[in-house]
Parts: C-alpha cells; structure tokens; sequence
C-alpha cells in the first residue's frame, strides 16, 4: 500500500482533469459563448455609468467576481475593478478611456455574464486557476454621459499618462502600479472612416505599442507582439480583409506606451466599424470571442507558437476617407444652374450614417470614400435647407445639410428618382 502513497497525493493535488487538459474553444464555440451570455440590457452603443453597472449587476453577485471602487471620476462617479481568478499570470484590460468608444465596454459585460455563470466548463475553470484577471470597465464615465471622447474637464485621458492631471488616469496608473500586470489590453474604437491599407473598411486594428523612440523589440513588446499575432490569426476567422496595424511611432504621452514601457505587455485593440452594424452588435459579439479566446491562449501559453508575421504583415491602418461620395452627376444650384460636381459628404455619426454634412464639392475623381454612389448623369436639387441665401444670392455652403432630391433633369419639376437620406 505504501508506494501507491506519492500516485496518491499527486491525484488529490492536481487540478480536476477536465479543466487541466481541456482544449482551446474553436472561434465558433466562443461565438456561441458571446451570444449566448450576452447582456441584454444593453442594445446600444450609447449607454450611461449607471445603465452600464445595472446591466452587469445580476453578474457581479456571483462570488466568482471581485468589485472594488478605486476611485472616483472629475464629476465624482465611481470607477471599479472587477476580478476573476486567483492564479499565478495577471492580465489588465481597461475599456472605455475615451467616453465615446464604447465597443469593447459592451464585450466586457458579456464576459462577466461567462464568468459568472455556475455552468461547467472547462475553459472557465483553467481561467480561473491560472490568470488574475482584473478588469477596468468605462474609465471615463463622464465622457460616457454625453458621449464625447474626452472626460469633463476636456481631457483626453489617453494623453494624460505623464501629468496624471485626470483623476481616471491617476486610477488607471495606480491600479496598473498595484496589481503589476504581466499582460494588459488597451481597449478602444476607432474612426469608421478608416481603412484596411488601401482596401476594406477596417473592422479591427491591432498595436503592441512602441516602449521607446527606437520601436526596439525587447522581451515585454515581443511577448505583446505574439498576442498581437494570435489575435490577428484569430479575428481572421470572421474578419478577412478587415484588419489593419496601427503606425507603432512612440507616443510618450500615451498610456499603452508607457504600460509596455512599465514592463507590462500591452496590446491596443481597436473597433472600427462594419456595414450594417450601426449599434456596433456584431462588433461587440467578435470582441468577446476574441478576448475569451486570447485571455484563454494567455492561460495556455498557446499564443507563444504564433507567428510574429500574422501581424507584421497586417497593411496599416489608412484614414482621411470620407463617408460618402456622390459621383457621375450634376449639382444644381438654385438660381445659377446645374454644374458637372462631385459631392462629399460626412455623417456626425459614421456609424449609424446618420446627420449628414457637405465636406467638399468638385472634381473629387481622386477622392477616397467608404461609400460611393455613381448618380448616372441625374441632379442633385438641394432641399431647401441646405442652402444658404445671403444678400439676394444663393449657396450651397460646406458644411450644409447634405439633403438632396435626386432628379432626371436641372428642371425643378423633373421626375424624381431618390432622395438622400
């Protein structure tokens, strides 16, 4: 009986087998995890402090998660970390810095509600016993208010990394300082107006950020680099030709910058836009899977096999396109005629398409736009307010309405073929 004794202890000591050796979740498994434990409380990408922590409420009861206030916003909201796990690797994910990117914020609700739940599942448990997860969800809860990038003093919390003016940035830096995280996510959204190199909408973009003016790859930034790589790997399984790199110049007043430069792995992940998705859902569904999935690869160490190339080769992010482009016709306006132009146009909100404005009008042939609609010889008439008269004249003035009957002729009362929007 005796030499059974060492097998013995080494059995009752080891974790269940189940989530020892359990497999990596295919993309479409956590697809159907994202959907299955999504929130539903929140169906927009425009929600508040308030709504966002009443949503996850019914989450956070679970004695799986940790919450802890560690600080107050400049109009005195509260900010919070939530915990999972208890093992040796630590991970920072912090969403929501600018109060008008609110992608990745939704993803995170969704991952409490997994993490929460009393099902099995081996993934779960292997999380559990290998990472310290500590989340910062909506650092800037006063942007999120009224939906502007900057908190309430007019500050872009991403540039406060040196001054620390900001009482979110002095949280983020504090909670950053206190826990030592070997890897970390920037989690952001950037301009639907941005493509993929010279190609597709970008969906997603990806950045393991500079540490220094030389972009040199030491342990920390290669280590982040590889994540980088098995994210691009894996978001590829629904975004094929939508993922771009962002330019890695060093941005001293940056905190992903400086996180890398503290010794923590960081990886900026970026949400841009897809078509027909105005609240950003589908979007919102891929973030989770992916971050399910990365935080799992964490755990496993299986990002360590990917290949540095998946994400040197990504073309790099390109912007300055506008959102729509009406070509092949004629602009008519009132009292002076028709003329042969291009018209411009850019929404308020690139996403949901919707409060469009006249950017520039002309010979736009070069011009570059996510969108554009060849109007086949017809007539732009401009409804009545999008012009402007002045002292007996009329203007079609940039930055007007873009609202405009689409017609067969010049003549105010040719037939009417369309109308934008």
């Amino acid at each position: 009986m005796r030499r059974w004794l060492p097998a013995l202890l080494l059995f009752v000591t080891l974790p269940p087998l189940a989530a020892q050796g359990a497999p990596a979740l295919s993309w479409t498994e956590r697809l159907a995890i994202a959907e299955k434990y999504r929130v539903a409380a929140i169906t927009q990408r425009r929600f508040t402090h308030q709504q966002f922590w009443d949503a996850v409420a019914p989450s956070l009861a679970s004695p799986r998660l940790r919450v802890a206030e560690v600080g107050r916003s400049m109009q005195d909201r509260p900010l919070r970390t939530v915990t999972f796990g208890s093992g040796p690797t630590t991970v920072f994910l912090w969403s929501q810095m600018h109060g008008d990117e609110a992608t990745a914020t939704m993803a995170l609700a969704d991952l409490f509600a997994f993490l929460a739940s009393p099902d099995q599942s081996p993934v779960r448990q292997r999380l559990e016993r290998d990472l310290t997860i500590t989340f910062l969800p909506m650092l800037n809860p006063d942007g999120a208010e009224v939906f502007q990038r900057e908190n309430a003093a007019g500050i872009d919390i991403n540039r406060d990394v040196r001054r620390l003016a900001s009482p979110e940035a002095r949280t983020l830096k504090a909670v950053r300082d206190r826990i030592q995280p070997q890897y970390g996510f920037n989690l952001h959204d950037q301009s639907a107006r941005t493509r993929v190199g010279q190609g597709e909408q970008a969906a997603i973009a990806l950045l393991p950020p500079a540490a220094d003016e030389a972009r040199s790859y030491g342990p920390v930034r290669s280590r982040a680099r590889l994540v980088a790589a098995w994210l691009a790997t894996d978001f590829g399984n629904a975004l094929t030709g939508r993922i771009a790199r962002y330019d890695d110049t060093f941005n001293p007043r940056a905190f992903g910058d400086l996180m890398q430069a503290w010794g923590t792995s960081t990886v900026l992940i970026e949400s841009g836009a897809l078509p027909d998705d105005p609240q950003k859902q589908r979007l919102r569904t891929y973030n989770a899977a992916a971050i399910l999935g990365v935080l799992d690869a964490i755990a496993t160490g299986a990002f360590e096999r990917a290949d540095p190339a998946a994400y040197d080769s990504l073309p790099f992010n390109r912007g300055g396109a506008y959102d729509l482009l009406l070509t092949g016709g004629s602009l008519v306006v009132p009292g002076v005629g028709a003329l042969r132009a291009d018209v411009a146009i850019n929404f308020d909100d690139s996403v949901a398409r919707t409060g469009g404005h006249v950017r520039e009008v002309g010979d736009l042939e070069t011009a570059v736009a996510m969108d554009t609609l060849d109007l086949g010889g017809r007539f732009l008439h401009p409804m009545p307010d999008a012009v402007l008269v002045t002292g007996g004249s009329t203007w079609v003035p940039i930055g007007a309405p873009a609202r405009f009957i689409i017609r067969e002729g010049a003549a105010a009362d040719s037939r009417e073929v369309g109308r934008l929007p």
